[in-house]
Parts: C-alpha cells; sequence; structure tokens
C-alpha cells in the first residue's frame, strides 16, 4: 500500500507493509523503494515495514534548490513524528544509511536501532574505494541506466528531470555527508555497521565508523560489494533480524566495549 504525506518540506511518496515494531527501510542513492524487494516480505512478517522515498526520488518530487543529506535528515524526522508517531528501527542502504546516522544523532528520542549498510560519514573523495567513480556518474552513463529506468517509470517530475536529479546528487556527493566524529559519539541507539567486503565504501572508513558508534557492531558480508543486500539477501536478512530482535550478548573477551567488569568465569584474566 502506497500514499502520500504532506511534510513541511516535501510532499514525500511511502508505502506501508506487515505489523509490529516500526521499521524504516531508507533507499540509496538514485534507488526507489523497489530495491528491497528481497528484504520487504521477510522484514513485513515480523515488523511494521515503512518504506518512504527521498525527495527527487522515485514518487517524491525533487524540490528547488540543492539535495541535501541534512534537508533529508529533517524529512525523515518529520515522517517519524507525523507517520510513525514514536521511535522506530532505521535501516538504511548507502545514502539511507547517512540519513539513519543524522537522524539518529539528532533525534535519538525517535530511533530505537540503526543499521548503517554500506554507508559513508566523510564525502566521497574521503571514504571511497573508487573515487574516480563520482566523473561517470553522468545521467546517460550505461552504469546507471537501470537507476534512470526506475526514475523515469514512476518520477512525478517526468523523464526530462532525471539529469537535474544527477546533477544535484553528484554535486552532494562532492562535499557531504560531512558527520563529525563527536556527532557519532553521541549516537546511543544501539547500532549495526554493515559492509560488503568488495563496497564502494573503503573497509578502513567502515571500521572508523564503527570504532566512532558508542557499542556499535560491525558484520562484514564476504563475496559481496555495494549491492549485497540484493546479493546476498539471505545472509544480509538474517544478521539484520537478528540485530533487531535480540540484545548484545555478554561476550567472554571483550577489548573494545570491556567496561572494567571482571571477565566471565572461565575465560582468562
Amino acid at each position: 500500500m502506497g500514499d502520500y504525506v504532506e511534510l513541511p518540506g516535501v510532499r514525500t511518496w511511502y508505502e506501508t507493509d506487515g505489523a509490529g515494531d516500526p521499521l524504516l527501510l531508507l533507499h540509496g542513492g538514485f534507488c526507489t523503494n523497489e530495491t528491497w524487494g528481497a528484504q520487504r516480505a521477510e522484514f513485513a512478517a515480523r515488523l511494521r515495514v515503512l518504506l518512504p522515498e527521498r525527495r527527487g526520488h522515485g514518487r517524491t518530487p525533487d524540490v528547488d534548490g540543492p539535495l541535501s543529506y541534512r534537508d533529508m535528515a529533517d524529512d525523515t524526522v518529520a515522517f517519524i513524528e507525523s507517520v510513525v508517531d514514536g521511535p522506530a528501527h532505521l535501516v538504511g542502504w548507502s545514502d539511507g544509511g547517512v540519513v539513519a546516522l543524522l537522524v539518529a544523532v539528532a533525534r535519538p528520542d525517535l530511533v530505537r536501532k540503526v543499521v548503517a549498510m554500506g554507508t559513508n560519514f566523510l564525502p566521497n573523495p574521503q571514504s571511497g574505494a573508487a573515487p574516480e567513480m563520482l566523473e561517470q556518474l553522468t545521467p546517460d552513463a550505461p552504469d546507471m541506466a537501470v537507476f534512470r529506468e526506475m526514475y523515469e517509470a514512476v518520477s512525478p517530475d517526468g523523464a526530462a528531470h532525471w539529469p537535474v536529479v544527477v546533477g544535484k546528487m553528484v554535486e552532494m556527493f562532492r562535499t557531504e555527508p560531512a558527520i563529525p566524529l563527536e556527532d557519532l559519539g553521541r549516537i546511543s541507539a544501539p547500532t549495526l555497521v554493515l559492509v560488503g567486503d568488495d563496497d564502494l565504501i573503503t573497509l578502513e572508513h567502515t571500521i572508523a565508523l564503527y570504532r566512532a558508534i558508542p557499542g556499535s557492531e560491525l558484520a562484514v558480508v564476504p563475496g559481496t560489494s555495494h549491492a549485497l543486500l540484493m546479493e546476498k539477501p539471505a545472509d544480509v536478512n538474517r544478521i539484520i533480524l537478528d540485530f533487531l530482535a535480540n540484545e548484545p550478548i555478554p561476550t567472554m573477551l571483550p577489548i573494545r566495549r570491556y567496561q572494567g567488569a571482571a571477565p566471565a568465569s572461565g575465560a582468562p584474566a
């Protein structure tokens, strides 16, 4: 089921599925809700899944002026307040993960748990495994064809607006996000950092994100790329659903999470 909600920043399309604790699925850049096809049914069997499409994406129109992660995070906050009416889990892929982190920093009262998948906290030139790819993100590039087709099929702005959105997104990628480490250090929601072992975001940057968020967990899915949610959906879904459903277990030999407690029984001091 899908409908529009009038938010202060933009008239936003969203879909809902399932019942239970609310879970927002936040899609990647240039994407629509269709990219969650391998997750939607399994997640909806356990949770109330809400899928908003961000400004300039899918069925949500573009807005005047540049695009920014901060504005999209503000839209997401307004969506949670207007539609969810209470805290929700946030599962974000790529750009959606950036939005999830910004919401968790700004409004911890609206966030239960966060999954940031293939997510960067610094701009592409400082976080990407192949920064030169930014120059290849042109409206008619062959690698952009699948995104262009998704956009043209549903955008209320029409197919002719696609080059405008691509231009805005590429400019955003050059300078955003820019989330200070001290902001990441204030995230209080339990957070899972999830990445492919051959991701567009470098493993070094991913580890820095993991280390910056207190108490976070890290999962690297072997044999996958930035599209890990489509390449190994069974593994990705299992990891995410286990994280959302369960509290952290007390580990026997904690190093990073060690809080000065005595070693577990049977573990060396």
